[in-house]
């Protein structure tokens, strides 16, 4: 491997290792290299590697334990709300499975965010939902990239939803969307169908009618489950 040479020794490091562990490269039974291996290959300090341990015993794929030493934990530990792990799943295979998992958390959360939304009616958070939708069409429209836009849409939800817990989820969910809309999109094939489903949410967001608001979020995330899952059974078939 090739010497790492950035400013940040200590974060590339715990990239480089949280993509290994993640992999399974490195797992419970085989353990990390030593402190010293880890110099040699990375051409680091030691003060560096210790920070990298640090870094990924927070987001929980190894643990320091007296008289044992460094320990990969098992996947169930992983703090999969930590935005770096979760990128590592995903892009890590197999990263359908992950995918599922998490539309499976939306259904849970964004469709109860857009009917709270709806009821609570801040006009000026609303406002950047529209503002979304708005240039998605646009986007739509010239055939253009609405992949950012369709992610500030999704964090104007849970903004406007007035629920402090829901919109720390913020970067996990941006996260998590950056790769499933890479799946999604393609497969419809039809962005201003798209951008169209997001101003039925925002519409029934500003009219204030909650249940529809719930309802239309259901059915996005509904429909891009469907496609995940059909990428899981045809690749099952292969």
């Amino acid at each position: 491997m090739s010497r790492i040479e950035n400013l940040n020794l200590s974060q590339q490091v715990t990239n480089e290792l949280g993509k290994a562990i993640i992999a399974g490269h490195y797992d419970a039974y085989s353990g990390l290299p030593t402190e010293a291996q880890l110099c040699e290959e990375y051409g680091i300090s030691r003060t560096a590697v210790r920070e990298a341990v640090k870094m990924l015993a927070a987001k929980g794929l190894i643990s320091s334990r007296p008289r044992q030493g460094i320990r990969v934990e098992p996947a169930d530990n992983w703090n999969l709300y930590d935005t770096n792990v979760l990128k590592w799943m995903l892009e890590s295979s197999p990263s359908l499975y992950v995918l599922k998992e998490f539309l499976q958390m939306r259904l849970a959360i964004e469709p109860q965010a857009a009917a709270l939304a709806a009821k609570r009616g801040d006009s000026e958070a609303i406002a950047l939902i529209g503002e979304a939708c708005a240039n998605m069409e646009q986007a739509a429209q010239q055939e253009g990239d609405i992949h950012q836009f369709d992610l500030t849409f999704h964090t104007a939800v849970l903004q406007a939803s007035g629920n402090r817990f829901f919109y720390q989820l913020r970067d996990f969910i941006r996260t998590a969307l950056n790769v499933s809309i890479q799946h999604t999109t393609p497969a419809k094939g039809n962005k201003k169908a798209i951008a169209e489903e997001h101003m039925k949410v925002y519409k029934a967001i500003a009219d204030g009618e909650a249940e529809r608001a719930k309802t239309m979020m259901t059915y996005m995330i509904d429909e891009a489950m469907a496609f995940i899952e059909a990428e899981i059974n045809a690749a099952k078939a292969s």
